[in-house]
């Protein structure tokens, strides 16, 4: 096979880099050295000098992942890779939300996704919501990752922030095996095993790994399996390889909990169960061709299909306005009737029935008021994808006008089905706050119900989205120190949805065939000042079509409740990012560095704002976001000690006024406890981003045996979910919390140490010293006392619109308490 030393396969794959240098590296900085440093610049790979990227790419190979000691990808990037973030909102270790530059790639429906993630060329978004499961991605298989930041349109759609490639490992570059076994706090318990060779064309590679862990909140076991296996054949011009990835996980993430009991007992839960189940399974069939000495043909032809089943217990919030306490003379009869027994035939009140539950059991049986009289609700969700796409690229290597050019051309075709199942069942909450669904033929929130505020949770929805995307980029050698990239992208996305609730469009229906369509350009330059300076500049755009769970939650005549509802489907607008960055990189003395400033402004954002009725609301194209700031990074080496710094300044604000829903605000338009609405004003903070960032890491190889490492994570703090406004101020009665965080630092420390070439022995410590830190935060109702009994109706009055007021509070997402596990690998054939 010819060689192709400019040829990489995925986005991050650094050929030819010096050992010590690759992780979380600005890889432009490997100038001074004289290997070439080699980056993608498509999902399907077409290798650059790095020195020729306009961008700060961060890179990252499996062998740093497994230094970290991480969970997974995800945990890794956190603690090492500058600007990235988590607002830890499930509270799972494997579904956190992971934050670049203010933009988000989350594992939950109806958060905005802002990041784009490829393996090997398959981008992971899912169909229904663009969300992306962590939890599926195997960690042991990778075999390296790039960061890339800025709305780059050849990463496609959703990639408005940044987009993360990942290459996985084969039997050929990754010979060998090994079998790790660790266990730690919390009954952490998780076993791996890969192996990998080749013999004259084929060569094999085959990773599975076992995960089970108690989990450090109170009921929050998580158990997840993960498989993925690659045949590949390499002839004279031509690589071919086929891969399989399985999954199979059954994760609690327990959530936010309110700011009274956290300070208690920072293991509680606000309310239980909170499950979620996935199974995916995935086969990738990819293929290299070296046409010609300059040119390569490439693509990929792939199918995938995930299942994805939920179970959340809910304070039903319609309840806490409500008499739920004493069953009236029908209700009693009811009960009777049913065989109920010992229930109440008077006095029932607040002080002396802590958990009630007779008033909903009845008004179930009676198909009357349970949305009223149930202080529980049991949300059920049902989701089965399929998606299969192909990809094909041509990357042409020659001279332009006697400079060096490379150009750049593809397209892909991609059609997924979805079909996706939602219930509501009444409930009641128990002491130890567990929600028990009830029966009868208003058990299920189905808007038959004989009450004025009834409300149809039901989704049964069925949609088939249809994608084209073609590309083409060119990379132009302008003079010896200045290059070019020009690059662009058209992408057409239709969307068909049909409702089996209530078909055929109209109000409440989710029927709706909408088409997208846009093309994005981008251009950037590098100035290569000296061997050890490289200056760039970039502009790009990039765009998003809605969501499936936006498009139907977009009538302002059908307002919704999220995640739990959707209901009408007008149309929405394309979400467009557009980003300027300027920056240089370099080499000093041996220690590389980066700098860069960025902006990236939003138009036509998609936000939830608020409708009239309280707790609903819908989602509206919003003027103006942006994300703006600066970046930092310094590594270094010497002798056996390596060092990094990275810090990042991100200000994320509205750009335009507008109106939201202030529940649990008390700066809301109606009045203390009333779920009002707020203003937005431009320059307002976005909830949930950090203003600071800052991380540090050291390495030291003690001997050549043992290697002891240390990390740091610190941010500032961030406004909560329901404070968009920045004006929340608590008074102590009505509200309860801040309405944001506080700042926190996060120390970790790990050793391995290898008493025989085969044979490593490892130790982790996460959050050395036990730091009490929040890592997201919203503002809402909450339904206890300070006693955390179940209350309703904690104030007689005021009485507006027939509604009383409820008290509010914020709500924190914990970070992980002080965590230590250790293990054992055996390695072999390497």
């Amino acid at each position: 096979m010819r060689p192709r030393h400019w040829l990489a396969p995925l986005w991050g794959v650094v050929l030819s880099l010096p050992a010590g240098f690759a992780a979380a590296a600005d890889n432009g900085a490997a100038a001074a050295v004289s290997p070439v440093v080699v980056v993608g610049v498509t999902p399907l790979g077409a290798g650059v000098d790095a020195d020729r990227v306009a961008a700060p790419v961060q890179t990252a190979t499996g062998e740093d992942i497994d230094r970290s000691h991480a969970l997974d990808l995800s945990a890794f990037m956190i603690r090492k890779l500058r600007g990235v973030y988590v607002n830890d909102i499930q509270n799972n270790p494997l579904q956190p939300d992971l934050n670049y530059r203010g933009f988000t790639a989350s594992p939950l429906l109806g958060t905005a996704q802002g990041l784009s993630v490829f393996v090997d060329g398959v981008r992971l978004n899912q169909p229904f919501g663009e969300v992306v499961s962590w939890d599926l991605i195997p960690r042991q298989a990778i075999a390296d990752m790039a960061l890339v930041p800025g709305s780059n349109p050849l990463f496609g759609l959703n990639a408005l922030g940044g987009a993360i490639s990942i290459r996985t490992k084969d039997g050929r570059r990754d010979p060998g095996g090994m079998v790790q076994l660790s266990y730690g706090s919390y009954n952490r318990r998780l076993a791996e095993a890969e192996i990998g060779g080749a013999s004259g064309a084929f060569d094999w590679y085959a990773t599975a790994s076992a995960f089970k862990d108690k989990g450090w909140r109170d009921a929050s076991p998580s158990n997840a399996t993960q498989g993925f296996a690659k045949l590949g054949w390499t002839g004279d011009h031509t690589r071919l390889t086929l891969s399989g990835a399985y999954a199979n996980t059954d994760l609690t993430g327990n959530g936010l909990q309110e700011q009274r009991f956290l300070a208690r007992d920072r293991a509680s839960v606000y309310t239980k169960p909170d499950v979620t189940h996935n199974l995916s399974r995935l086969v990738n069939l990819t293929f290299d061709h070296d046409a010609s000495d300059g040119l390569v043909l490439s693509g990929n032809l792939y199918f995938r299909e995930i299942h994805t089943r939920t179970l959340n217990g809910d304070i039903n919030d319609d309840s806490l306005t409500e008499s739920v306490y004493q069953p009236n003379a029908a209700e009693r009869a009811a009960l009777a009737a049913a065989g109920y027994a010992g229930f109440p035939v008077s006095g029932e009140n607040a002080a002396n029935t802590p958990f009630p539950s007779y008033r909903c059991i009845a008004n179930a049986l009676l198909n009357s008021e349970p949305n009223e009289k149930c202080n529980g609700l049991l949300n059920r969700t049902g989701a089965r994808q399929r998606e299969g796409g192909v990809a094909v690229q041509a990357a042409w290597r020659g001279t332009l006008a006697g400079r060096d050019n490379m150009f750049v051309a593809g397209g892909g075709y991609r059609e997924s089905r979805a079909h996706f199942l939602q219930s509501s069942q009444f409930g009641y909450l128990t002491a130890d706050r567990g929600v028990i669904g009830v029966t009868g033929p208003g058990a299920f929130a189905d808007g038959t119900q004989d009450s004025e505020n009834a409300f149809d949770a039901r989704v049964d929805l069925s949609g088939r989205t249809r994608s084209f995307g073609a590309y083409a980029a060119d990379i132009l050698q302008l003079t010896p120190v200045l290059s070019a990239t020009l690059s662009a992208r058209y992408d057409v996305d239709h969307v068909r949805d049909r409702d089996a609730i209530t078909p055929g469009g109209g109000p409440g229906s989710l029927d709706g065939s909408p088409r997208f369509s846009r093309l994005n350009p981008a251009l950037g330059l590098t100035w290569k000042a000296s061997a050890s300076l490289t200056a760039y500049a970039n502009l790009s755009q990039g765009g998003r079509a809605p969501s499936v769970i936006e498009l139907g939650c977009a009538d302002p005549a059908n307002p919704c409740r999220l995640p739990n509802a959707m209901a009408g489907d007008p149309p929405l607008k394309q979400v467009r990012t557009r980003t300027a960055e300027l920056g240089a990189r370099g080499a000093l003395s041996g220690v590389h560095w980066t700098i860069s400033a960025f902006r990236a402004d939003n138009r036509d954002d998609i936000l939830f704002v608020a409708d009239d009725t309280a707790g609903y609301g819908y989602f509206k194209n919003f003027g103006r976001t942006r994300r703006e700031g600066v970046e930092l990074g310094l590594e270094g080496r010497h002798g056996p000690v390596s060092a990094s710094l990275n810090y990042t300044y991100l200000r994320a604000t509205y750009r335009t006024a507008e109106t939201v829903g202030g529940a649990g605000n008390s700066a809301n338009d109606i009045g203390p406890g009333f779920a009002g609405n707020i203003q937005i004003a431009p320059g307002d903070r976005i909830p949930l981003i950090p203003e600071h960032l800052f991380k540090a890491q050291l390495d030291w190889d003690v001997t050549s045996a043992l290697a002891l490492s240390a990390d740091m994570v610190a941010q500032s703090g961030i406004y909560a979910r329901g404070n968009e406004n920045n004006a929340h101020r608590p008074d102590g009665v009505y509200y309860l919390g801040a309405g944001k965080t506080k700042g926190y630092a996060v120390f970790n420390l790990g050793a391995d140490y290898r008493p025989t070439k085969t044979v490593k022995l490892f130790v982790q410590v996460t959050n050395v010293f036990d730091a009490r830190y929040e890592t997201a935060a919203q503002l809402r109702a909450t339904g206890f006392t300070d006693t955390g009994a179940f209350i309703a109706r904690p104030f007689s009055g005021p009485i507006v619109g027939g509604e009383r007021p409820v008290r509010s509070a914020t709500f924190y997402a914990p970070g992980a308490p002080r965590m230590i596990w250790a293990g054992v690998r055996y390695q072999f054939g390497r």
